[in-house]
């Protein structure tokens, strides 16, 4: 249920009520950044939240684009999906680090790396984790979503990233740099960090070098918005893995990632003026797996 701009692919955070309390806080520490968008639930849903109350905030930073999702407490996010954030100077490291790290719980401390003079690892107070680093100035993206495979899935990071880069348009690999030697759960060549390119975002993908317990889940979902019926129908059948999984214009791939295929006119049919069109929508929404668009837009005028 995520609404995006331009870019094709976004990213939603889920929450169980905290959804207007982190989307403000975090426009609120990052450089350029605004709300954009505010839905209400207009129907009961299995998420127990009452009618009226936010269902979504669409929000917007450093030119990309998320949603914070009232989701009922049902998923938690965790550290398998994180976000670089590339810093111009220590300054700007040193700052965001500090609000991040209030109330968090820092995974990698703030210091020097061999690869960075400046990077630290947190997870801050709802459980969202960024990693935050002093930039050679190459970075492709200012923040990148940041995939590491664990677990179940350790040592399929370059799996994933040339099936995504296959699966998906205005793709490219970027660089990989490998472990010289196991590492934990990594095995030798494996990636120790990568980034791509899918749909003109960047990401990073990385093998895990130390054992983790936890997994990709619906508490961090990828959102990939769609013009036509067509395209949701291409990504629908290329990503989807686990029909127990979809629901709602969610799946899961391969790899566990959630994804929500959605039609890019979504948002606007929902906040419809006009509640009661909105709500047909919404009920029209929860009847599926896979997105019909012309369902959806007969609801809306029906």
């Amino acid at each position: 249920m995520a609404m995006q701009n331009s870019n094709k692919i976004s990213t939603c955070l889920w929450f169980d009520d905290q959804a207007e309390e982190a989307a403000n806080f975090y426009v609120s520490i990052f450089e350029n950044s605004k709300i954009l968008n505010t839905t209400p639930y207009l129907v009961e849903t299995p998420s127990d939240k009452p009618a009226g109350s936010t269902m979504t905030v669409d929000f917007e930073l450093e030119g990309d684009r998320f949603t914070a999702l009232n989701g009922g407490p049902y998923f938690t996010p965790n550290p398998s999906i994180s976000f670089f954030v590339n810093c111009e100077t220590g300054e700007e490291v040193d700052k965001l680090w500090e609000a991040l790290s209030e109330g968090g719980e820092p995974l990698m401390p703030l210091g020097s790396y061999p690869f960075s003079d400046k990077y630290g690892w947190v997870q801050d107070k709802y459980g969202i984790s960024w990693q935050v680093i002093l930039s050679d100035g190459e970075a492709p993206q200012k923040i990148m979503p940041s995939l590491m495979f664990s677990d179940k899935t350790v040592n399929k990071a370059e799996e994933a990233i040339s099936f995504y880069t296959d699966v998906f348009n205005d793709s490219g690999d970027g660089n990989i740099a490998r472990y010289p030697e196991a590492t934990g759960p990594a095995n030798k060549g494996s990636v120790m960090y990568g980034d791509f390119k899918i749909e003109d975002t960047w990401f990073a993908a990385m093998d895990s070098g130390t054992a983790h317990d936890f997994n990709f889940n619906e508490g961090i979902s990828l959102v990939m918005s769609c013009d036509t019926q067509d395209e949701i129908d291409y990504y629908w059948e290329q990503l989807s893995a686990q029909p127990e999984a979809e629901r709602c214009g969610w799946l899961k791939d391969k790899f566990g990632i959630s994804w929500q295929i959605v039609p890019r006119e979504l948002g606007e049919m929902i906040r419809n003026h006009n509640k009661e069109k909105g709500r047909r929508v919404t009920e029209a929404l929860l009847q599926m797996k896979k997105l019909d668009i012309a369902y959806l837009q007969q609801a809306a005028r029906s």
